[in-house]
């Protein structure tokens, strides 16, 4: 490829990759900017548009998925949208606040560089500052391939909102001569599935014998468009393979009691331990550490009650509390278990498995019939940004536990100029990806100043040291036990107040709502 410095076609201030939740959010809080936005595919949505199902849906209500400033129609309905539902949302967001003029369609990031000979200054100078966000002078080069043709672009900063989910798919590994070549039937990973419309899906589901491998929310909702395929005479039952149990709800509802009132409200999350505690409340999150277990042992109680768990082998051996660290608690379709008991959904539990001719074999010898084997084994997000960051960067996306660290939710200490928006989780990724958004901009405006990279660095520990504490999957860098003291120090470094944390006792029992932090500036 031709040298990037000397054919730059087009220098901005900000550019952003990904059209995504996360895009569109940084795009509407940049946009007096100008920023460019690149979008790879020819719409919005990310993963929403393109690696979701005929069925897949919201799995929280509208009101705790929605931007401050333009609600839902409907708001108050409580059933869950449908992913067709929540892209006419975004959409009329980003028409609403005109933010899809930014955005260039079909144009893929194919090779990002950082200019000038800083490649391995801030790898090394941990104790200096961060700087400002906007140098005056491009620091990236990004080379976007439209219609066969590449164009170089120079950025002061880049935001890169392309997410950890979609694009490229993590695929099991097998011993050798036992990989999907030496199986008869066909072999596709849940985000090939998602290309499918809903003829070529029943099609492929139809009158055969389908293995699913997985048990999160992808999983169990192909197991259900599976068992909704061979309803007729035909029908054949599908099998999903489970290594790791997971949690799962029926509905927001536990023994009658709404489920935000256990982890979503100040006093809830109060339990839980958080970063930057003094030693008082330390000493408490300790003392009170029992009830925080009583409250996981209390769900658990009543999924036990109200799902047949123990029925079909499908009772996890941790605590809830470590899935909802973790965001994977999932929110069951209305007739899983029904197709279960009908006997169109079956379970087999299997840490290792690989091909045979016929379908799949386990560990214990045992083989299963398969005609379709889908995998929903999830995506490979480090891999993603991997494939376009230039060294030494791509090497610093993880560290030594696997983990980004990004100061709040956004920054790499050590990546100058560059922000990640939709890496780190909570339970609802719309509304913290809006107010990381809102930080980032006036960060770029200079209406405050990052702290030094070590103290960024030790933040990121802090946070990192307390998902490890709470839940054994803290590779998956969720935050919602602590998300509104997360939100609280983003606001209060803007120069905001949350009005609740100031009305604390009247407004302990009250869940989290984006429109906390609105109309309270200092």
């Amino acid at each position: 490829m031709a040298s990037a410095q000397n054919h730059v076609q087009y220098s901005s201030k900000i550019g952003i990759i990904g059209a995504g939740i996360s895009g569109i959010a940084a795009a509407k809080q940049l946009r007096h900017y100008d920023p460019l936005v690149f979008e790879a595919t020819n719409s919005i949505g990310g993963v929403w548009k393109h690696c979701s199902f005929n069925s897949t849906k919201l799995q929280t209500p509208r009101c705790d998925f929605e931007f401050s400033d333009y609600p839902w129609p409907e708001r108050d309905d409580a059933s869950f949208p449908s992913h067709v539902e929540l892209l006419d949302y975004l959409h009329g967001y980003a028409v609403h606040f005109d933010v899809l003029k930014y955005i260039k369609f079909n144009s893929k990031v194919v090779e990002i560089r950082h200019l000038g000979d800083r490649d391995t200054a801030r790898v090394s100078d941990t104790a200096g500052e961060y700087g400002s966000l906007l140098k005056g002078h491009p620091v990236w080069e990004v080379a976007v391939e439209t219609n066969q043709a590449i164009q170089w672009y120079g950025f002061e900063l880049l935001v890169m909102c392309i997410g950890k989910f979609g694009d490229i798919p993590r695929m099991p590994a097998f011993p050798a001569n036992k990989g999907e070549e030496i199986f008869g039937g066909k072999v596709l990973h849940s985000m090939d599935y998602s290309k499918l419309d809903k003829e070529a899906a029943t099609e492929l589901l139809e009158g055969k014998k389908v293995a699913i491998i997985g048990y999160r929310k992808s999983a169990i909702d192909l197991a259900v468009e599976c068992a909704e395929a061979n309803q007729g005479p035909n029908g054949q039952p599908c099998t999903m393979v489970i290594r790791t149990l997971h949690w799962t709800l029926p509905s927001y509802r536990i023994w009658g009691l709404p489920f935000f009132l256990f982890y979503s409200t100040r006093s809830s999350q109060f339990l839980h331990p958080r970063p930057n505690l003094g030693f008082l409340r330390t000493f408490l999150c300790s003392i009170l550490s029992p009830m925080r277990k009583a409250i996981s042992k209390f769900i658990e109680s009543y999924l036990v009650w109200k799902l047949p768990l123990v029925k079909f082998g499908l009772k996890p051996d941790h605590p809830f509390e470590e899935d909802y660290a973790s965001c994977q608690m999932a929110i069951l379709p209305e007739n899983f278990f029904s197709e279960a008991e009908k006997g169109n959904i079956l379970f087999k539990r299997a840490s290792k498995w690989w091909f045979w001719s016929g379908g799949i074999e386990f560990e214990d010898k045992s083989k299963l019939e398969a005609d379709v084997v889908l995998l929903a084994t999830g995506y490979d997000g480090k891999k993603k940004l991997q494939s376009i960051l230039p060294k030494p960067f791509s090497s610093l996306l993880a560290d030594s536990s696997g983990i980004m660290p990004l100061y709040r939710g956004t920054i790499h200490p050590l990546i100058p100029n560059m922000a990640f928006v939709g890496y780190i989780e909570t339970v609802s990724n719309l509304q913290i990806a809006e107010i990381r958004c809102k930080w980032l901009a006036r960060l770029a405006d200079q209406k405050f100043k990052l702290p030094a990279v070590e103290k960024m660095l030790e933040q990121t520990t802090k946070e990192v040291e307390i998902m490890k504490q709470t839940t054994r999957f803290f590779k998956r860098h969720c935050i919602s036990t602590f998300s509104i003291n997360h939100r609280d120090e983003i606001c209060e470094e803007m120069g905001w107040k949350s009005w609740r944390k100031n009305n604390w006792i009247s407004e302990a029992f009250m869940p989290y709502s984006s429109q906390d932090y609105q109309e309270a500036k200092y």
